[in-house]
């Protein structure tokens, strides 16, 4: 009878050390369990915190190019005085006069900027420039340059010009000369005078700066 006693009880001392091992193994494997959602949860925030501020980061660099282009855009109008009241007051008259002021091409300049054909007053700058080459060997070259800048199809800053016009510069490039752009810049400047130059002078730029310079003037 000891003996049988004996050996339950180390049935028993067996019995109760394998429930406590296998209590401790879910525990130990309800661990990794708990630390692999906290270590996804971790994983994912980071992606995120680091998605994040990489968006912010390419975000700002974005801001502060376009930030720069609009500055740089700004530095390459031409250069010349502020615009006298009396200037600024002709601009209204007429679109050559505003034209023949190179405040007034630049104040115009700026304003189809913010309608996006900016690129019609730099292609009348363009031709103008090209008109006047006293050098005759670079001429070949800057008609080449204008015609990849303004008149090809395959150009951001292509102009708007009819087909008869553009099969007239084509021939024409074959042996370019000074005047290659002569009947395209005349119909890009009717098109600013009679599209763009009206809603320039009831716009607030226009209206803005001949206020300004009519609170500055001695006569008011």
């Amino acid at each position: 009878m000891g003996s049988e006693r004996m050996e339950m009880r180390k049935r028993q001392m067996s019995v109760q050390q394998e429930s406590a091992a296998g209590g401790t193994a879910p525990a130990q494997q309800g661990q990794p369990g708990q630390a692999n959602p906290r270590g996804s949860n971790a994983c994912c925030f980071c992606w995120c915190c680091c998605c994040s501020c990489s968006w912010n980061e390419d975000q700002d660099d974005r801001n502060r190019k376009a930030s720069y282009d609009v500055k740089e855009g700004t530095a390459d109008c031409e250069d010349c005085p502020k615009p006298t009241l009396e200037e600024v007051r002709s601009w209204g008259q007429s679109f050559d006069k505003l034209m023949c002021c190179p405040a007034g091409r630049n104040s115009f300049r700026l304003f189809l900027r913010t309608e996006f054909s900016e690129e019609n007053m730099l292609f009348w700058l363009a031709c103008e420039e090209f008109s006047n080459e006293a050098n005759k060997s670079v001429v070949e070259e800057k008609a080449r340059v204008i015609y990849e800048d303004y008149i090809s199809i395959l150009s951001p800053k292509e102009v708007s010009l009819d087909s008869r016009v553009r099969e007239t510069i084509n021939r024409n490039m074959q042996e370019p000369n000074l005047h290659t752009f002569d009947e395209a810049q005349l119909q890009i400047y009717t098109l600013m005078q009679r599209d763009s130059y009206p809603r320039y002078m009831n716009s607030p730029a226009y209206k803005n700066l001949l206020n300004t310079l009519s609170e500055q003037s001695p006569e008011s």
